[in-house]
Order: structure tokens, then C-alpha cells, then sequence
């Protein structure tokens, strides 16, 4: 006679699908700076809940998030030697690795969001990516990052005289600091996880990236004014370790390349809509959102970053300005 426990187990075994009955035979562990409610952090579980869907249950990705493996350079570092499978970074942390990524720092570059993506998405997408194969590194897909702007603590930037002699926290990347440069700015390369406290003492007179970070940061605590000039517009990647993946399948490794790319459309959705949210909270908050003047002069003066860049990245930038 069949015990009610071993009555109970089938009934399970036939209700439940088969790929939750599977245990992963491969856990892949993911690096993220962002905090759990972040839309790149969200987009990581969703990206691994699509591997553990098209991998049958085979294959499980664990997100480690609010930088708790480390920096984004440290992280890049243990992703080239194995350490850590995979990681959402910034394109400023690997550039480095693939020099003509150079190009996508140049300030107002695209028409609007559409452009970028487009490039993104077609053949200089893809070479960029396969560029940084050179560093170790497996570039999956890219994740959007919002627009790009300067914040200050003591006052509003309206003008570009405004940000004359300023001393501005950039990335830690030859392409930022130029960048900023060309708008009489002073840069100063330091760790993100070190801003809030060089913006509080007044090391920093402000400091520059997109409104989701700004907010989630809390920078809008103590530099209250943040002017959309929208300077430039820098996608976000995941990364591979060449090192796990040469230990896979090459079906695993498309498989990988596919999720990545299923789940941009969500990151850029959720991103927009955080976008809206925050914007919201922010003017409550006491922070003014301001649109600066005469935004030609901006372009203008900014657009002398582009022509200092080596030839490989002029070819670049021509055929992203072709893209249609």
C-alpha cells in the first residue's frame, strides 16, 4: 500500500514543471553596485530569472547587489581571472580594455535616446563589445543609463561661465575629464563610494552623472542643484569572465548573450518610469531641476572634445553620426 508521503511526492512531481524540478548543475555569480531597487539591479534579476528560463533550470545566476563584492574596478579585475562570473559595470570602468569605447564618451553625441540605441543595437553595438574580449572580458548586451548632467552644492549652473574654475568629482577616465575640461571645469577623478562625503565638506564644488544615480545616492542631499544639460549619454554593459565562460557549452554562452539582449527593452522601460518617479520626489525634496541657457553654446564648446580623439575613434564617431 502507498504511504500518503510517497502519494503526496507524485502528486508534486506532476504538478510542479519540470524545470522547477531541476537543480542548477551551473551557479553564476553576479556583481551590482546599485542598491536592490535600483532599475539596473532589477533588470539583473530579470535577466536572471530569463537564463534559468531558457537554460531549463540548468543554469542559475545569483546577484550580489549594493556593491558588496566590491567596486566596479575590483569587480572588472575578478571578473578577468574567474573570481566573479558576471557583472553590470559602467562603460568608464572597462574602457580601458576596448579604446575605441572612447567614442561613446563624447559629449552630445546622439540625436536623442532612440539614436543610441540603435547604434547600440547594430554593428558598431556589437564590435564594441567584441572589443573588449581583448581585456579578458565577455560584453553580453548593454543596459541603459539615462542622460548624463551636472550638480552643484553652493549654486544653480545656468550658463557655462557658470561652471568656470569649479571643481568637478568626473569618473575615474581620460574621456570625462576632457570632457568637463572643455567647460573650464577642474576635474577631480575620485571613487563614487567617495562623493557624498567630498560634496558634504566641500572637497568638491559638485559633480556630474544621471538623475536615477543622483537620487539613489542621496547626492541631492547635499548638492540641491541639478542642471539638465544632458552632457552625455553612457550605456551601461554586462560583462562575462572569459575565464567561466571558456568552461561552458557554446550553446550556454549564446544562451547568456540572448538573455542579456530579451531583457534591455524591460531595464529601458523600468529606467523611464524611475525616471518620472524620482523627478517627482526630487522637486518635493526641495531640489530645482533647472534646464540650462543658450544649450548651443554647451554643444558648441563641448563638441571641442571630439576632434582631439585618435583616428580609430573619428572613424567611430562618423559612422555613429551616419546611423539612422
Amino acid at each position: 500500500m502507498i504511504s500518503r508521503i510517497a502519494l503526496l511526492t507524485l502528486a508534486v512531481l506532476f504538478v510542479l514543471p519540470l524545470s522547477a524540478q531541476i537543480q542548477p548543475t551551473l551557479i553564476l555569480r553576479m556583481s551590482e553596485i546599485q542598491p536592490e531597487d535600483f532599475p539596473t539591479t532589477k533588470a539583473d534579476y530579470e535577466f536572471a530569472r530569463r537564463v534559468k528560463e531558457l537554460s531549463k533550470g540548468r543554469i542559475a545566476v545569483e546577484v550580489y547587489a549594493g556593491g558588496v563584492l566590491g567596486d566596479e574596478v575590483s569587480v572588472i579585475e575578478q571578473v578577468q581571472f574567474g573570481g566573479i562570473d558576471l557583472a553590470r559595470v559602467s562603460i568608464a570602468a572597462v574602457q580601458l580594455f576596448a579604446p575605441r569605447m572612447a567614442a561613446l564618451f563624447m559629449p552630445y553625441l546622439y540625436r536623442d535616446d532612440n539614436h543610441m540605441w540603435k547604434v547600440l543595437t547594430g554593428p558598431i553595438g556589437r564590435e564594441l563589445l567584441a572589443d573588449l574580449e581583448a581585456g579578458r572580458l565577455v560584453g553580453l548586451g548593454w543596459f541603459e543609463a539615462g542622460a548624463r548632467s551636472f550638480y552643484t552644492v553652493g549654486a544653480p549652473l545656468k550658463r557655462t561661465a557658470d561652471l568656470t574654475g569649479l571643481h568637478i568629482r568626473v569618473q575615474e577616465s581620460i574621456p570625462m575629464m576632457s570632457l568637463v575640461e572643455a567647460f573650464g571645469v577642474t576635474p577631480i577623478p575620485m571613487a563614487f563610494a567617495n562623493v557624498y562625503g567630498a560634496l558634504r565638506t566641500g572637497e568638491i564644488d559638485g559633480a556630474e552623472n544621471n538623475l536615477a544615480t543622483y537620487y539613489a545616492s542621496g547626492h541631492y542631499k547635499v548638492a540641491p542643484y541639478y542642471t539638465l544639460d544632458e552632457h552625455a549619454r553612457l550605456p551601461e554593459v554586462i560583462i562575462a569572465s572569459a575565464v567561466a565562460l571558456a568552461e561552458m557549452a557554446p550553446a550556454d554562452r549564446e544562451l547568456l548573450r540572448q538573455a542579456a539582449q530579451d531583457v534591455a527593452g524591460f531595464q529601458r522601460e523600468i529606467w523611464a518610469s524611475y525616471e518620472e518617479e524620482i523627478s517627482r520626489s526630487l522637486q518635493a525634496a526641495g531640489v530645482l531641476l533647472l534646464r540650462p541657457d543658450n544649450l548651443g553654446l554647451w554643444q558648441k564648446l563641448a563638441r571641442s572634445v571630439w576632434s582631439g580623439q585618435p583616428a580609430e575613434v573619428q572613424k567611430l564617431l562618423q559612422r555613429i553620426q551616419e546611423t539612422r
